[in-house]
């Protein structure tokens, strides 16, 4: 990863170029897509690693440049995903996604 803090992040990062080819990734993500490749991910396309109904949310990400944000349930542990496209110089470059482990009874609060 480019940034030093972003490696040992608790949070799962993996960002992907134009093409979906996996570009980076840190340790947490690294982690959760251990039996996938983990490291060994970076390089390859992540359309490759989908099934097409994901690949179709990835293209429409991608198509629309606006982020895609649910939560999943995985092996017990609550999840919050945020997938959206990052830009540089106002041009889109691929995406990123964050997978973020929340608690099942994670308060919600309403500010105003």
């Amino acid at each position: 990863m480019n940034s030093k803090w972003i490696k040992e992040f608790p949070i799962a990062v993996t960002i992907c170029d134009n093409d979906g080819t996996i570009t980076e990734m840190n340790d947490k993500a690294a982690e959760t897509f251990k039996d996938d490749g983990g490291y060994g991910l970076i390089g390859k396309n992540l359309l490759g690693c989908h099934s097409d109904e994901s690949n179709e949310k990835i293209r429409k990400i991608m198509e629309s440049e606006k982020p895609n944000i649910y939560t999943i349930e995985k092996n017990g542990k609550k999840k919050l995903i945020y997938q959206a496209p990052w830009f540089e110089g106002g041009k889109m470059n691929g995406l990123v996604e964050l997978s973020i482990e929340i608690p099942h009874d994670a308060p919600h609060f309403i500010r105003e």
